[in-house]
């Protein structure tokens, strides 16, 4: 009986890390400019260990950005944007998911801001599926003072009556979001979130990993479309105290 059991438990851990495997081989990859972000210079170090580090250099930090990445695309491919961001003075980190999958551990910002006493104002965001996590994750905890949703909104209205600035950007042609929900969503929101369309963005140039199954494609250049995402979200931190 005891054989039989052990045979089953080997037989069901095996399935799942076969699975955990097939899923981990079809995430999207960073591609180049995002493999280029990753590396250190006199400006940003980056650390690329836990979890994925943007830190101005000769600077002092008082503002952090929380990063959570959309599903089955792997933390490294949101370099471009959250080094950008970084330029400006503010820590930025990017959570790295189980499988890439945010809702598989949606309080991982617990561990990043238990990292960073320096850090005394925190503001998260998330693409796609990683917004809504972020969303949950602002909900519940009183020290995150902004969320950015790219391409995302929240499940329900658990931000609608939190005082916080909340920014939601949209690629044009984005072929993934449910553009239905996202209008809906601003009934779950706090009156003065800022809703932006990015003309000509898409979905999938939010990171840079190519060209995301269902999406449209762009008419803006990734580089355009990462410059003009990171300049509304520095507005946002810029404002936070």
């Amino acid at each position: 009986m005891k054989k039989k059991i052990i045979i089953t438990i080997s037989v069901i851990l095996g399935i799942i890390l076969g699975s955990s495997l097939v899923w981990s081989s079809k995430s999207y990859k960073p591609n180049e400019l995002a493999i280029q972000a990753l590396n250190s210079d006199k400006k940003i170090e980056v650390k690329n260990d836990k979890f994925i580090s943007f830190t101005p250099k000769d600077k002092e930090v008082e503002k952090g950005f929380i990063f959570y990445p959309g599903a089955g695309v792997e933390p490294e491919a949101y370099a471009p944007i959250c080094r950008e961001i970084a330029l400006k003075g503010y820590e930025v980190v990017i959570a790295k998911m189980p499988l890439n999958l945010a809702i598989l551990s949606p309080n991982k910002a617990d561990k990043i801001i238990s990292s960073y006493n320096n850090i005394k104002t925190w503001a998260i965001g998330g693409h796609s599926l990683g917004g809504v996590m972020a969303s949950k994750y602002a909900s519940n905890h009183d020290d995150i003072k902004a969320v950015a949703f790219y391409a995302s909104y929240p499940s329900n209205d658990e931000l609608k009556d939190l005082d916080l600035e909340v920014l939601s950007l949209y690629g044009e042609k984005d072929g993934v979001l449910n553009k239905g929900n996202l209008a809906k969503s601003k009934e779950n929101l706090p009156s003065d979130a800022k809703f932006i369309e990015i003309k000509g963005g898409n979905h999938s140039q939010f990171g840079d990993y190519g060209l995301q199954n269902g999406d449209e494609k762009a008419s803006i250049t990734e580089e355009k479309q990462f410059e003009t995402t990171a300049n509304y979200t520095i507005e946002v931190l810029d404002k936070i105290k």
